[in-house]
């Protein structure tokens, strides 16, 4: 309730200020608000109650209580309903396309490149409540885990279930890109976007990465690209055990084809980003959210419902109370 109230002309307020300055003079005052009449004696005089005159003073609290009730009237007390209508009038559609070779499970990011990932980009689709996303992922082929929605929780699941070793060994670029091209060639949205992510150079697949660059090009698609890995050398694995059947792992040198994701992201008016650590990971995918916001227009309708008459009511009310008051019981009191 008291949320949504507030006062048309707070300043008013202040005014209630001089109602304590009034009741301190009144009370110094008050020997002076009775005539005085010196007589010899009283013993001719019935004696009468003296509870009454006691209660005189309950006139001028009146008229103080009324005359506050006023003041805060014109302060104009009020609740204000308010309702909201969000409008969307720049809808993004966004493609994330994923490497998910062998290299992805390194341990440079902790605990691996791909699981790093993973929570970075959940954390990224909750972000963007007003955008559809798709997600690609790819290896020595691609394929399209999730087509564009604009369902989250189909997003964010079909994220957190990518795993190594559902797409045959090698690294294809090209055919990654050009599967999320495909993903959005047909949208309506004013702005398409895609985030590739890969970990290693253009090793497999028959797209080439430049003419997929050249296709995002011509439909207008944005993409950002980012380089997973540290620099130097990351524990990364290169074999399985024949006994145990897990993976093995030595330290191996991280080669990032950084010249082709910087040409893409240059030619599609996008930004190259590395991501050497978790921290920067996460700062990459800040940075894009606040690249590539949404404009949103929200509208919001006030209805207000005025309080301020029925506190004139009172305050009629009590000046009325002490004009009978001081008309009738007190009458008599001079």
């Amino acid at each position: 309730m008291w949320s949504n109230f507030e006062f048309h002309s707070p300043a008013f307020l202040w005014v209630l200020t001089i109602i304590p300055l009034l009741a301190i003079w009144h009370f110094l005052m008050r020997k002076k608000d009775s005539a005085v009449l010196s007589i010899p004696t009283i013993k001719g005089f019935q004696a009468k109650s003296a509870f009454l005159p006691k209660l005189k003073p309950l006139l001028y609290v009146l008229r103080l209580a009324a005359l506050s009730v006023f003041i805060v009237a014109l302060a104009r007390p009020r609740n204000v309903a308010i309702s909201k209508k969000i409008k969307s009038n720049r809808g993004i559609d966004i493609v994330m396309a994923i490497d998910v070779s062998a290299s992805m499970l390194a341990k440079d990011l902790r605990p691996s490149r791909l699981e790093a990932l993973k929570k970075v980009a959940v954390d990224f689709v909750n972000r963007r409540p007003n955008d559809r996303i798709g997600i690609v992922v790819y290896a020595g082929e691609s394929f399209t885990q999730t087509p564009i929605t604009s369902d989250k929780g189909i997003v964010k699941r079909t994220i957190s279930e990518i795993k190594w070793g559902q797409l045959e060994g090698g690294t294809a670029i090209g055919m990654g890109l050009g599967s999320a091209v495909n993903r959005l060639k047909d949208s309506k949205a004013k702005s398409k976007v895609i985030i590739l992510l890969t970990d290693g150079v253009n090793n497999a697949g028959f797209v080439d990465p430049k003419t997929a660059t050249e296709l995002a090009k011509g439909l207008g698609i944005k993409v950002y690209t980012i380089g997973i890995g540290t620099k130097g050398m990351a524990l990364s694995p290169f074999s399985r055990d024949p006994r145990t059947g897990r993976l093995q792992y030595r330290n191996q040198q991280v080669e990032i084809d950084e010249d082709l994701l910087k040409f893409i992201a240059k030619e599609t008016e996008g930004k190259y980003f590395r991501a050497t650590n978790n921290t920067k990971l996460k700062a990459i995918y800040n940075e894009i959210d606040k690249l590539e916001k949404t404009k949103i227009e929200e509208f919001k309708y006030y209805n207000y419902q005025e309080k301020y008459r029925f506190l004139v009511l009172i305050g009629l009310g009590l000046l009325l109370l002490e004009f009978v008051l001081k008309n009738t019981i007190f009458k008599s009191f001079i």
